[in-house]
């Protein structure tokens, strides 16, 4: 019997993605829900697992677009249950010279640019006889253009050929080095879905709001000794650490609740103002950035938070994410401050009006009752949609955070 494997469905919104990488090849034996390719769409990356044992065959190259639905590779449940020496004894024999000179051929093909396969067919110079130049001995256009050239002297007369010789070859080597159409100069690459995206709803918040910046610098002392002093004892109990992300994202809900206006998006001509309080938290991937939603951080405690985060940046990572996951968070916050960034412009993330950024902590001399002190210092920045909040509102909802900061007491007491 014979199993279609299909592109599954994904969500109202996504109607094709990506096959990115295929984890078995043509006639392999693949187990019942194991991984076997990865798909990518504008929004999440997933895998793909087989229903059944089974050999499999591809259908689709890995790299193709694929629709929702489309037919990918099919699974052959018989031959699973076929003993191996059966199969050894009907499988025909693969060594024959020819198709391996074919395949070699075709694999010295593969890594020739196009401008050498061009310059080949039209001189007739074989590239497999040309030393290359270029990167792990590659045949670059230069090579080929000084084949060329030294062919056509040959095929000249003694006379013509003999002064001539030491120029053009000089000329040719010349022209090889320096040569801005080389093969090694760049590379080209498709853009995949979810980077394809992320541009466009980053260009659509630059030009579809009236985006503005606030800053302040917070004083973490208060936040670092308390970890410090309770670290041991938190991750005992809860199995997590204590991070410095539950401390934000309180403190963001704190502010939400302090000044509502933005807990708010605009849809058409009004303004939706949430009575909820989940929050997005960038999380970078080597597929992109994904911001996955904590849900009901108000009624949460700093454990669940963290216990939280540890599983979506797992998931996302792993390319695991759903996309419920990333689905209705009404504020975000993102900590560019893992890198290294002091200070940073972030971009709003659509609808939300509002986005907290992080930066790096920095033990810098500041002014504390008179006295210039070393403290550990950090900059936050805050982008907010200028359309429906005001400067006003913006800045005490930075300075709402910054106090919760410098003294999480004000979280117990609802300060």
């Amino acid at each position: 019997m014979s199993i279609e494997v299909k592109i599954p469905a994904m969500g109202e919104s996504i109607s094709s993605g990506v096959l990115a990488k295929w984890h078995v090849a043509s006639g392999d034996a693949v187990k019942k829900d194991q991984v076997l390719y990865e798909l990518e769409t504008d929004k999440i990356t997933s895998e793909g697992v087989a229903e059944s044992d089974g050999v499999i065959k591809l259908a689709v190259e890995a790299g193709a677009e694929v629709k929702i639905g489309q037919v990918v590779a099919t699974l052959d449940e018989k031959a699973a249950s076929v003993p191996k020496t059966e199969a050894k004894e009907e499988s025909p024999k693969k060594e024959e010279p020819a198709p391996q000179k074919e395949s070699a051929n075709a694999e010295a093909e593969k890594h020739q640019s196009p401008a050498v396969r061009r310059i080949a067919e039209e001189t007739g110079i074989d590239p497999e006889k040309i030393e290359g130049t270029g990167k792990a001995g590659r045949v670059t256009k230069g090579d080929m253009l000084e084949a060329s050239e030294n062919k056509s002297h040959e095929t000249a007369s003694p006379a013509v050929s003999a002064p001539q010789s030491m120029p053009a070859e000089a000329s040719a080597k010349e022209g090889a080095i320096p040569n801005p159409q080389s093969d090694d100069r760049t590379s080209r690459r498709k853009m995949t879905p979810l980077r394809a995206r992320i541009a466009e709803r980053l260009v659509q918040a630059k030009n579809q709001t009236a985006m503005l910046t606030t800053f302040n610098e917070v004083d973490m002392t208060a936040i670092r000794d308390l970890r410090a002093r309770y670290q041991d004892a938190f991750t005992k109990k809860h199995g997590v650490k204590l991070g410095f992300m539950s401390f934000f994202v309180k403190a963001a809900v704190h502010a939400l609740k302090e000044v509502p206006a933005l807990n708010a998006r605009i849809d058409g001509d009004s303004i939706v103002e949430n009575h909820f309080y989940d929050i997005g938290v960038a999380v970078s991937t080597d597929r992109g950035l994904m911001v996955p939603v904590l849900r009901d951080c108000d009624s949460k405690s700093m454990a669940d938070i963290e216990r939280d985060l540890g599983v979506y940046a797992t998931k996302a990572r792993e390319g695991k994410i759903k996309l419920e996951d990333l689905d209705g968070g009404v504020f975000t916050v993102t900590n560019g401050g893992i890198f290294g960034s002091l200070l940073s412009t972030p971009i709003l993330n659509q609808p939300q009006c509002g986005i907290l950024g992080m930066h790096s902590i920095q033990d810098r001399p500041v002014a504390r009752d008179g006295l210039v002190v070393i403290r550990p210092m950090m900059y936050l920045a805050m982008s907010y949609d200028h359309r429906i909040v005001d400067g006003k509102e913006a800045v005490t909802f930075l300075v709402a955070v910054k106090q919760v900061i410098e003294d999480p007491t004000r979280l117990i007491l609802g300060m």
